[in-house]
């Protein structure tokens, strides 16, 4: 790859990212001042940038608390950052959801009470019920992120095995007004999916919950199929009038990130999808059809171009590789795509792919025979899913680190 496309590309990843400033986020949304006092929640990825960020633009006096992933924290002046382990929660994480239910205690209805949530805080916020422990809630997180599940499926089981996800937390609130600023991770938009919907209510069951166990054969822990297959601790319903005073705006996401990026491009650009799910292997090799077809036949999109999508694509584990989704995805579509003349970058926009240091990596047609020169097998380690080794190797990782938001994956393909 030449360093013209790989500094066009990762120009593109940045209009993403700013696109989805905590502060330009915010400040169009900020609610009206109550008689009463105004108390910060949050949790994500990015909720400690949005804390920052709310403090400065907030011209009154508040107080709060918000969790993030460990060294996604930043300075704050009046609202507490707690810092704890994604993607797997840990007893830090336990201890900021009973920091946070502890920050909502006497609010009356004057109270307005501001809830920013980013992704990421589903891990971020173990709460489990009855007599599950945190043991139990982790191995229910390792579950579902094995079992190549789409977002919307894992969330939807998450919120019946918890005591503050799927609304909950919101309900603690009442009778206090509730502003629910969220910026979106989750293909779609559905702010009752991001964070698993600490604030915000929606109407899957926990029978719904079940068939969706049972439709992506997802092993659960016995402990927690149990659980799931009792009837206490239900999520709340949307329609429960403790949610009645309650707002909820989305103030950023994926749609409006690619589209940034589109703006910005020297080259024609075209947006696929913001909403793109599946495995994502698979959905790296449609991607290199794509390029195939534009490359070879200037179909359906004229060249020059670039292609770029975003979405959450998932990974089921079969190897004990390295890597995340966005690299797992660019992979596939370098082994499908080898030997058309393309550029590629893929990465997470919080700055962080899966477990590792990096947000994705770039690719381009040559990769693969680079990959094999420096005495690797690309298809093995795909098989194996070590896309960070295969990377790592060729010296193209992508590590912007954090950067304070999350608005789910950025892909853009380049075509000459």
């Amino acid at each position: 790859m030449t360093p013209q496309d790989r500094a066009f590309l990762t120009e593109l990843f940045q209009a993403a990212v700013r696109a989805a400033d905590p502060h330009a986020a915010l400040r169009a949304h900020l609610p009206a001042r109550p008689k009463g006092r105004v108390v910060v929640i949050g949790a994500g990825k990015g909720a400690a940038q949005l804390a920052a960020a709310f403090e400065d633009l907030w011209d009154g006096p508040l107080t709060g608390v918000v969790v993030t992933r460990y060294g996604y924290g930043c300075p704050t002046q009046r609202i507490r950052v707690l810092e704890a382990a994604h993607p797997v929660p840990d007893q830090a994480g336990l201890a900021a959801s009973e920091a946070l239910f502890a920050a909502l205690a006497g609010l009356t209805a004057d109270d307005l009470v501001v809830a920013l949530v980013c992704g990421g805080g589903s891990a971020l916020l173990p709460c489990p019920p009855g007599d599950l422990t945190l043991a139990d809630e982790a191995a229910l997180n390792r579950a579902l992120l094995a079992s190549g599940a789409p977002i919307s499926v894992m969330n939807a089981i998450r919120k019946q095995v918890s005591g503050i996800k799927g609304g909950r937390l919101a309900a603690a609130c009442h009778p206090a007004r509730v502003v629910s600023l969220v910026v979106s991770d989750v293909p779609g938009d559905d702010p009752a999916q991001v964070a698993s919907g600490p604030t915000v209510p929606d109407l899957v069951s926990r029978e719904e919950a079940r068939a969706m166990v049972a439709a992506w054969r997802i092993d659960l822990p016995p402990k927690v199929a149990n659980w799931l297959a009792g009837e206490a601790g239900q999520a709340p319903d949307p329609a429960d009038p403790v949610f009645a005073r309650h707002e909820v705006r989305v103030i950023a996401s994926a749609r409006l990130s690619l589209e940034a990026a589109a703006v910005v491009s020297a080259v024609p650009a075209v947006i696929l999808s913001d909403a793109i799910e599946g495995e994502a292997r698979d959905v790296g090799r449609v991607h290199a059809a794509i390029a195939r077809e534009v490359a070879a036949r200037n179909r359906p999109f004229a060249r020059p171009v670039v292609i770029l999508s975003g979405g959450e694509t998932t990974v089921t584990l079969r190897g004990k590789g390295r890597g995340g989704r966005n690299s797992e995805f660019l992979l596939a579509l370098a082994l499908a795509a080898e030997g058309v003349p393309f550029a590629a970058l893929a990465a997470d926009t919080d700055g962080i792919d899966g477990s590792e240091n990096n947000a994705g990596a770039f690719a381009d047609g040559a990769s693969m025979a680079r990959l094999r020169a420096a005495g690797r097998d690309p298809a093995a380690l795909l098989a194996g899913n070590d896309a960070y080794s295969a990377f790592a190797a060729l010296g193209d990782l992508f590590e912007p680190g954090p950067t304070g938001t999350n608005v789910n994956d950025f892909r853009a393909i380049l075509i000459r």
